[in-house]
């Protein structure tokens, strides 16, 4: 099992990246006291993981309905993912780019920008439909990457209601800092999204 769980994990870390919410959480949360702060926190992960799972039970099908395969929905978002991960690396980092947005301290915050598209980003859909390909995993395999997902984002939630005291640790610098990583080790699995589609395609040609 730990053989299957451990890299789900990491690869799911690195699309949702956690730290890298943290700024932007303070940032729209300011305003709130403690308890709603926690509240928001809260329902942020909530809404995420429904969206997440929404997108991990039905994306394939939705995919098949519209008969696109999933081994072109791989190849096409492993390349987004990789420009994503260029943006991370060479641009404004997650923490720069989603404090930009001007929102009003208040329970809407909850779901944007913090539910999504900071936690439950276009890559973290994209990876859970692509790690739960009916064609290639069975339903052992799709529950460990369910509950993969469930570990990252338990770990979010955990790091957002210790947002006060992490960001005085490392600061917005130390964030940005750590998300240019995460979009480096995005990078290579987004690359390796690609090979994996392009061997699965010239193997069905």
């Amino acid at each position: 099992m730990w053989q299957l769980l451990l890299p789900n994990v990491v690869g799911l870390w690195v699309v949702i990246d956690p730290i890298g919410t943290i700024p932007v959480f303070i940032s729209v949360t300011k305003n709130l006291s403690p308890k709603h702060r926690r509240k928001t926190a809260i329902k942020a992960v909530a809404f995420a993981a429904l969206i997440l799972l929404f997108f991990l039970c039905v994306g394939q099908i939705l995919l098949e309905a519209l008969d696109i395969p999933l081994v072109s929905f791989q190849i096409t978002g492993g390349i987004i993912l990789f420009l994503f991960a260029l943006t991370m690396i060479f641009g404004d980092s997650k923490p720069q780019q989603e404090e930009q947005l001007e929102i009003e301290a208040g329970k809407d915050c909850a779901v944007f920008p913090l539910a999504m598209p900071s936690i439950a980003s276009p890559g973290a859909m994209l990876a859970v439909v692509v790690l739960t390909d009916n064609n290639r995993y069975d339903l052992y395999s799709q529950m460990v990457t369910a509950s993969a997902m469930m570990i990252v984002l338990l770990a979010t939630l955990i790091l957002l209601l210790s947002a006060g005291w992490i960001l005085r640790i490392i600061g917005k610098s130390g964030a940005g800092i750590i998300s240019r990583v995460m979009g480096l080790i995005l990078a290579t699995v987004a690359t390796e999204y690609i090979l994996s589609g392009l061997k699965l395609y010239f193997q069905s040609v």
